[in-house]
C-alpha cells in the first residue's frame, strides 16, 4: 500500500456520528476565571483546608466547652512521649504563674512604702528591701520560663516524632485496595500535611494558653486579696477587651481561609509558567503572554482584597480600643471613687492599676490562642482519628508463611471490587497455574487483567467466598506480608526510586545497604540494565536522582530495564510482569523478552506476563484471556487461534497493522 492510498483510506473512514444534542459554537471570548464576587468560589475546597477558618466560624461558648478536651488531649500525648519533661512543663507553669501574682504583691510593697508618710529618701530607702525581692520574683519567673522554654523543647519534638513513626508506618502497611480509594488517599495527605505539623505546634499553644489563663487567674486573685470589689472592676475593664480581641481574631482567621484559596488560583498560572513539562508547549503556542496577564490581574485581585482586610483589621482593633478605653476609662473612675471614699489605700490602687494592665494583656493573649488551639486541635484529632481507622485496615500478621516454594496456584470463582465502584473488576475467575509455566494475561484495558496479577500477588484478597490456594492451602490462611514477599512485581509505571543504582536492584529484598553481588549482575544482565549501569559514572554506586549532587537522569526505557532487573533480583517462586517493556524500544524489548521468558527458564517458577503486544505472547505455555472481569478463552497460541475468537480477532488485527506499515515502507 502507498502512503497517498493510506492517507485516503484514513480521509474516507467514517467520522462517528455525534450522540445527543449537537454541540453549538462557542462564545468568541470567555473569562479565564472568576471576575465578579468572591475568586475563591470558583474553587473546589481541597483536603488541607477543610478545618481552615473553623474558628472564626465558632461561638466563644463553643471554644471554651472544647478546651478542656484539648489540653487533657494533649497532655496525654505529651504524658504518653516523655513523662519527666512533661511533669516539668506542668510544675514550671505553675510555679511561673506563682511568681508573676507574688510579684505584683511585691510591687504593692513597694507603691506602699514609697506613698507612705515621710521625707522622700527615707521612703525610698525603706522601699529597696521590696523592690529586691520584685526583682527576685521576676527573676525567679525568667528562669522558670526558661525552664518550660527547656522542657518544652523535650517533648515537643518526641510527640512529633512518635506521631509521625506511628503515622508512616500504619499507612506504610495499609492494604492496597485501601491506598485505591481516594478518600482514603485524601484523608492521608491531610494527616500529613496538617496533622503533622500542627500536632507539634500545639504543645507550645497550650502551654502560652495555659501561662496566659494562670496570669488572669493570678492577677485576679492579686485584685481580691487588695479588695474583693476590685474584682468586678477587673470584668468591667477586661470584657470589652475581650470582646474585641474575639473579634479581631475571626476576622484573621477568615482572611487566611480566604488567602489561602486566592494563592491556590495564583499558584497555577505560576506553575505552568514554570513547569519543565509545560515548556516546550508553551513556547511554541506563544502562550505566555496570556498566563501572564491572568496572572497579573489575579495578584491585583488579591492586592485588592489584602488592602481591605488589612483597612477591615484596622478598625475592628480601633473600635476594640475604644470600647476597651471606655470600660477602663469607667473602672479607673470607679478606682478612684474607692480611693476618695477610703475603701482603698493609693498604694493598692496603684497596684490595682498595674492588675488590671496585666489582666487585659493576658486576656487578649488568651482569646487569640485559644482561636488557635481550636482551630488546630481540629487537625490533630483528624491525625488521631486517622491513624485509629488504618489500625483496622491493616494486612493479616498472623497465620501460616508463605512457602518458599509453590508448585500449583489456584484460583477458584475468584471476584473483586473497587471501593466505590459498583461494577466487579473481577467476576468469577477460575484458573491453575503450575511450577515452570509461562503464562500470559491479554485482554482490552479494564478487563481485569491487571487486578488478577495482584490477586496472585497477594496484594488484593479475593471477596464474595472465592478463594486463591498455594499448592492447597488458601492465602487467607497465610501472614499476607510473607505471601507478598514471595512474588516479584515488574510494573509498567515503576518507582524510580531516588536510590543508588544498587539499591534500586535490592529494594525488592528490603534492603538498600546489603547486596548478593552475584545475583545483581546475573539479574542486570538478563533485563538489559547492564548497559544502563556500566554507563553511570559511579556504576553501581551512582544515585538515580537529580535531587543529589552529581545524581543521574535515566530515560523511561533505562528504567524499564532496571524494573526488571529488581523484579528479578528479588528471585521470588512467583513472577509478574505488567506490561513491562511498555517504554522499551523494540531491540531492548525483544532482549528482555529472551532472556526472560525463553534463555533462562526457572523450573520452580510460574511466570505471568501482561501485555498488550500479543507477539510477546506467542510463545507462552498458557494465554488467558479477559473481557470485563471474565476469563473468556485460555489455550496456547495456536489453540486460540485455530478456535477464531477474541484472541485470535486481536491478534490478526495487529498483524495486519505490521504488515500494513511494512507495506507503506517498501
Amino acid at each position: 500500500m502507498s502512503r497517498g492510498s493510506g492517507a485516503d483510506a484514513i480521509r474516507q473512514s467514517a467520522v462517528p456520528a455525534p450522540r445527543g444534542a449537537e454541540l453549538p459554537l462557542p462564545p468568541a471570548s470567555v473569562p479565564a476565571g472568576p471576575r465578579d464576587g468572591d475568586i475563591a468560589d470558583g474553587l473546589e475546597e481541597t483536603y488541607w483546608s477543610v478545618y481552615d477558618g473553623a474558628a472564626s466560624k465558632a461561638t466563644v461558648g463553643q471554644i471554651l466547652a472544647r478546651l478542656p478536651r484539648i489540653v487533657r488531649q494533649i497532655g496525654q500525648l505529651a504524658w504518653n512521649t516523655d513523662r519527666t519533661a512533661t511533669f516539668a512543663v506542668v510544675v514550671l507553669q505553675l510555679a511561673s504563674a506563682a511568681m508573676t501574682a507574688f510579684g505584683l504583691m511585691a510591687s504593692v510593697a513597694v507603691l506602699r512604702e514609697l506613698f507612705a508618710e515621710g521625707p522622700t529618701p527615707d521612703r525610698v530607702r525603706a522601699a529597696i528591701p521590696q523592690l529586691l525581692v520584685v526583682v527576685g520574683f521576676l527573676s525567679a519567673r525568667a528562669l522558670l520560663e526558661a525552664g518550660v522554654a527547656v522542657a518544652q523543647a523535650r517533648v515537643t519534638p518526641k510527640i512529633r516524632t512518635a506521631l509521625e513513626t506511628e503515622f508512616l508506618t500504619l499507612t506504610a502497611h495499609v492494604r492496597l485496595e485501601v491506598v485505591d480509594d481516594a478518600d482514603w488517599h485524601d484523608e492521608a495527605y491531610r494527616a500529613n500535611d496538617r496533622g503533622l505539623f500542627y500536632a507539634r505546634q500545639i504543645v507550645g499553644q497550650v502551654v502560652s494558653l495555659a501561662a496566659a489563663l494562670l496570669g488572669l487567674v493570678g492577677t485576679a486573685g492579686v485584685l481580691g486579696v487588695l479588695h474583693p470589689a476590685l474584682l468586678p472592676l477587673l470584668l468591667l475593664s477586661v470584657l470589652p477587651v475581650g470582646a474585641a480581641a474575639v473579634r479581631s481574631a475571626r476576622a484573621r482567621f477568615h482572611s487566611f481561609k480566604r488567602w489561602n484559596t486566592l494563592q491556590r488560583r495564583v499558584r497555577v498560572f505560576s506553575w505552568l509558567l514554570l513547569e519543565r513539562d509545560a515548556a516546550a508547549e508553551l513556547r511554541s503556542d506563544t502562550a505566555q503572554g496570556a498566563l501572564l496577564d491572568e496572572h497579573s490581574r489575579l495578584t491585583t485581585r488579591i492586592a485588592e482584597e489584602d488592602t481591605r482586610l488589612g483597612v477591615s483589621s484596622a478598625g475592628l482593633t480601633l473600635a476594640g480600643r475604644a470600647v476597651g478605653g471606655i470600660g477602663t476609662g469607667i473602672t479607673y473612675t470607679a478606682l478612684g471613687a474607692m480611693l476618695i471614699a477610703g475603701w482603698l489605700p493609693l498604694a493598692a490602687g496603684a497596684g490595682a492599676v498595674l492588675a488590671i494592665q496585666a489582666a487585659q494583656s493576658s486576656l487578649t493573649r488568651l482569646v487569640d490562642v485559644s482561636h488557635l488551639v481550636y482551630e488546630h486541635a481540629m487537625w490533630v484529632d483528624d491525625l488521631l482519628a486517622f491513624q485509629e481507622r488504618c489500625r483496622t485496615l491493616q494486612p493479616r500478621r498472623s497465620g501460616l508463611p508463605a512457602p518458599e516454594t509453590v508448585k500449583t496456584i489456584t484460583l477458584e470463582d475468584v471476584s473483586f471490587t473497587y471501593p466505590g465502584k459498583d461494577t466487579p473488576a473481577l467476576n468469577g475467575i477460575s484458573m491453575s497455574l503450575h511450577a515452570g509455566q509461562t503464562v500470559a494475561f491479554v485482554g482490552v484495558n479494564g478487563s481485569g487483567k491487571s487486578t488478577c496479577a495482584r490477586l496472585l500477588a497477594g496484594l488484593y484478597e479475593p471477596q464474595d467466598g472465592g478463594t486463591v490456594r498455594w499448592d492447597g492451602v488458601d492465602v487467607l490462611d497465610m501472614d499476607a506480608e510473607s505471601l507478598q514477599a514471595r512474588v516479584g512485581c515488574v510494573l509498567q509505571d515503576p518507582v524510580r526510586f531516588p536510590f543508588s543504582a544498587l539499591a534500586n536492584l535490592t529494594v525488592s529484598r528490603g534492603t538498600l545497604t546489603e547486596a548478593d553481588p552475584q545475583r545483581a549482575l546475573d539479574a542486570a544482565r538478563a533485563s538489559g540494565a547492564e548497559q544502563v549501569i556500566a554507563g553511570l559514572p559511579d556504576r553501581w554506586e551512582a544515585l538515580l536522582s537529580k535531587r543529589f549532587r552529581g545524581g543521574q537522569e535515566l530515560s523511561a526505557g533505562q528504567w524499564a530495564k532496571v524494573a526488571v532487573a529488581r523484579g528479578l533480583y528479588k528471585n521470588a517462586p512467583v513472577l509478574l510482569l505488567d506490561e513491562p517493556t511498555a517504554s522499551m524500544d523494540p531491540r531492548a524489548e525483544h532482549a528482555v523478552y529472551e532472556a526472560v521468558l525463553r534463555d533462562t527458564p526457572r523450573p520452580d517458577q510460574i511466570t505471568v506476563l501482561i501485555s498488550h503486544r500479543l507477539a510477546s505472547v506467542v510463545a507462552c505455555d498458557r494465554i488467558f484471556v479477559f473481557d470485563g472481569g471474565r476469563v473468556i478463552e485460555s489455550g496456547t497460541h495456536q489453540e486460540l487461534m485455530d478456535l477464531g475468537g477474541e484472541y485470535a480477532g486481536m491478534f490478526t488485527l495487529q498483524a495486519d497493522g505490521y504488515r500494513a506499515e511494512a507495506g507503506e515502507a517498501v
